[in-house]
């Protein structure tokens, strides 16, 4: 049986729902990134879940040697329209990131914007660690940017109206034991399509616990695309730098 990521991920309508994903935050993040390691001109980074390639681009754009990889074919083949549109020469790989095996270490493997916790299980979304630990050069850098889950609790949106074109989005969200769910639906043209989304809710402790546990040394934990301290009450991101 297919996971709910595997099917929404793949269709067109993924990309309409998240357009908001603006360049602006992109850059920031990236930028935070960048400011916090000590890495190389001609370092290799690897993008873990790229989505639509929005930092994939952006490390590539700074001269750094960038592979990414996404199980979405439709998101990937979004991602090499982006970096051919700017002539960057960037690795594409369709894979499933709890099987990735690759024969390069990076010296920077990221995971950014709450590509994580989609499994039902927790061994195999901390599996995710270990495949970025082993694939990593010595000293080389992991960086997680996942949500805050206690202020995904407090500030939950439990409902919302979107117009498209031709129609619109409903998204209701709630919290369901250790995990949010959202279930989306989409009438464009009189036709209605429905989509969910699962994932799984970490505090900083388990997050850091997991890392350590694997090897992982941490250097800074930040709270925002600004870099700011992490806050339990008010930070919106858990923004986690690793070294190996």
């Amino acid at each position: 049986m297919s996971e709910w990521f595997e099917e929404w991920f793949n269709t067109p309508e993924y990309l309409n729902v998240y357009k908001h994903r603006n360049e602006t935050d992109a850059k920031k993040l990236v930028d935070l990134i960048l400011s916090n390691l000590n890495l190389n001109l001609n370092a290799e980074v690897l993008d873990m879940a790229c989505g639509a390639g929005r930092h994939s681009i952006l490390f590539a754009s700074e001269g750094y040697i960038v592979t990414a990889v996404d199980l979405s074919q439709n998101l990937l083949e979004a991602a090499r329209k982006a970096a051919e549109e700017q002539n960057l020469n960037i690795t594409f790989i369709n894979s499933d990131i709890r099987h990735l095996d690759l024969p390069t270490k990076f010296n920077l493997i990221v995971n950014l914007f709450t590509s994580f916790g989609y499994f039902e299980d927790d061994s195999e979304n901390f599996s995710i660690f270990k495949i970025a630990f082993d694939h990593l050069v010595t000293d080389g850098y992991f960086v997680l940017d996942y949500f805050n889950k206690y202020y995904i609790e407090k500030n939950l949106i439990a409902f919302s109206v979107d117009l498209l074109k031709n129609g619109k989005l409903i998204q209701k969200r709630r919290v369901e034991g250790n995990r949010v769910i959202k279930n989306i639906t989409i009438i464009k043209n009189g036709h209605q399509k429905n989509y969910f989304e699962s994932v799984r809710m970490y505090s900083k402790e388990e997050l850091l616990t997991a890392l350590k546990n694997i090897g992982f040394k941490i250097n800074k934990v930040m709270g925002d695309f600004e870099g700011h301290d992490f806050d339990l009450e008010s930070s919106g991101r858990i923004i986690i730098i690793a070294q190996r």
